[in-house]
């Protein structure tokens, strides 16, 4: 999970629109979700590095905290 705070709204979705056709082999990602007043958001991405996902998701329109989530007490997550 990538949760990010939004400093340049449209910086920061150009950013990632980037950062989806350059997903690391194996990646799939799952959710790219913002708040309704565009300050925060939250990326879902498997993968089995968060690294890799560091290297692509990375950049100054935004500060984010990555996790690895606990896929065995999660409810509703897509695919």
């Amino acid at each position: 999970m990538a949760i990010s705070t939004i400093s340049d709204e449209p910086g920061f979705w150009d950013t990632l629109k980037m950062a989806h056709g350059r997903l690391p082999a194996g990646a799939r990602w799952l959710v790219a979700v913002a708040s309704t007043d565009g300050t925060r958001a939250v990326n879902v991405i498997v993968h089995d590095s968060i690294d890799s996902v560091k290297a692509i998701l990375d950049g100054p329109h935004a500060t984010t905290e990555y996790f690895e989530a606990d896929g065995a007490n999660a409810v509703g997550l897509p695919g």
